[in-house]
């Protein structure tokens, strides 16, 4: 019965593109000065574990899937419980914030007289209210015509000021840099541009917390297969990038999953340079509605990402209600919308013989997805979960 079900979620996934990335390469971590590398990943891991109720989310193990699929494992590292926000963005944008009113206070400056400003489609706005309010800083919350009023919501409740715009995430992230210059604002950012690197590179020092982690919980086992959900790249980057210092030239196969509404790094891929999607239609996976690769994760997930795939949300819903209803496993997994896109891109090549055979699947393979999300908006959450069939 089991199975079935699995099987009847797995019919009603779509794909809609699937790149093998020619520039991938199995070579070593290398020595990234100016950007994310094993010196600021271990300052962030020393950091973050100190705060009050920090603790490792868990790692589970979705034994009905690997079964179904036919593999020796597939892991979820869920992080709907970091420290009470329900995503992974908790560890980024608080981080950042942490190192910036640090520096601020050298400078004379006190937090009250610092406001921090950033666009978001949510949960990176989440994470950088908290940081302020923690850090007894202000926050200016910028967000688009799409945003749900539950996560605007829950960003006010944390005293942040939050100013919507019309149009998609990079009309907001627009309004964010012309209001920050204008009123000098500090911009933390989960994406980079030109001039602009320090900040999204603590943000994915942050992430990189959630390999660090996984890697510890898997002992001497390492993943052969990882599936990487894509917004602006920036926690792809962070979880990628310690696998790969640890890996090296055994880096396994590293897979982006994107909507194909936004699939900005697949076409950077296609295209082999940055490349912007004008997002024309908003996809249920919110968090991963953005139409331009941060210039940083570029640099990182260019040579280790091996295949690109973008998906539709077919299916999204009913993925949610079986991870609630523990059909996947042992547990009952609280996840989110963009929580499921890992899980909905292994199913689709389990689907696909070509794509499940280019990508090296075996009985000996050991999957990894990251469950980036929780109910960070409840309503929704609810309504999906209920009316799924």
């Amino acid at each position: 019965m089991k199975s079935s079900k699995i099987n009847n979620v797995a019919t009603a996934l779509k794909l809609h593109t699937f790149k093998h990335n020619k520039n991938f390469k199995k070579m070593r971590f290398p020595n990234l000065e100016e950007s994310l590398n094993s010196r600021n990943m271990q300052t962030a891991y020393d950091v973050i574990s100190k705060w009050p109720k920090y603790e490792p989310t868990k790692l589970y193990s979705l034994n009905r899937v690997a079964d179904f699929c036919g593999v020796r494992s597939v892991l979820y590292k869920d992080e709907s419980t970091r420290f009470g926000l329900g995503s992974f963005k908790a560890l980024g944008g608080s981080y950042a914030i942490a190192n910036l009113i640090e520096d601020y206070k050298t400078k004379g400056k006190l937090p009250s007289e610092i406001t921090i400003a950033t666009a978001t489609d949510g949960n990176h706005g989440r994470s950088v209210s908290w940081g302020a309010k923690l850090a007894g800083c202000n926050a200016k919350i910028f967000i688009h015509a799409e945003v749900s009023v539950e996560r605007e919501k829950a960003m006010s409740e944390l005293g942040a000021d939050v100013i919507r715009i019309n149009g998609n995430y990079e009309a907001s992230l627009a309004a964010c840099k012309d209001q920050a210059k204008l009123n000098n604002w500090l911009i933390v950012s989960d994406t980079s541009w030109a001039g602009y690197r320090k900040i999204p590179m603590e943000i994915m020092a942050g992430y990189s917390v959630m390999s660090k982690e996984i890697l510890d919980q898997m002992g001497s086992s390492k993943p052969s297969h990882t599936f990487l959900p894509i917004g602006v790249g920036g926690l792809a980057a962070g979880v990628v990038a310690p696998i790969w210092n640890a890996m090296n030239t055994d880096l396994g196969q590293i897979i982006s999953v994107e909507s194909h509404f936004s699939q900005c790094f697949l076409d950077s891929i296609v295209h082999g340079k940055p490349t912007t999607v004008d997002i024309k239609e908003e996809t249920l996976m919110a968090g991963l509605s953005c139409g331009e690769v941060s210039e940083i994760a570029w640099e990182i997930l260019k040579p280790t990402i091996s295949h690109c795939m973008s998906i539709g949300d077919e299916g999204i819903p009913l993925l949610m209600k079986y991870f609630s209803k523990g059909e996947f496993g042992d547990e009952c997994i609280e996840a989110g919308e963009c929580a499921t896109s890992g899980i909905a891109a292994l199913l689709i090549a389990k689907q696909n013989q070509d794509i499940w055979k280019r990508l090296n699947f075996d009985h000996q393979s050991d999957v990894l997805l990251i469950g980036t999300e929780g109910a960070t908006d409840p309503d929704l959450y609810n309504k999906l979960i209920t009316e799924s069939e």
